[in-house]
């Protein structure tokens, strides 16, 4: 498969199981640094809900963060800008 078939059969996923606009949730890993939450912060806006876990071992934070988006296409760029992060994982 392609690149443009995955993000369109992804997007009919999403567009199938979503009614927008709606409350997303998103799940990230990162390596422990403050500037990560920054970051992530800066990408979703102080509106966003945001937890946070730090793994058993304290090099690994956990965040889930709940945000309403307006489509498929928002959630895209949202995970896009996370992955400029250093080190981030995306779920």
């Amino acid at each position: 498969m392609t690149e443009l078939s995955d993000k369109e059969r992804m997007r009919k996923q999403l567009d199938a199981t979503h009614k927008w606009p709606c409350e997303f949730m998103f799940k990230f890993i990162v390596p422990k640094g403050n500037e990560n939450e920054a970051a992530l912060r800066a990408i979703f806006g102080q509106k966003a809900k945001l937890q946070m876990k730090e793994s058993s071992t304290g090099k690994y934070k956990s965040f889930t963060i709940l945000d309403r988006v307006k489509s498929a296409d928002e959630v895209f760029s949202r995970y896009g800008a996370a992955s400029q992060i250093p080190g981030i994982i995306s779920l």
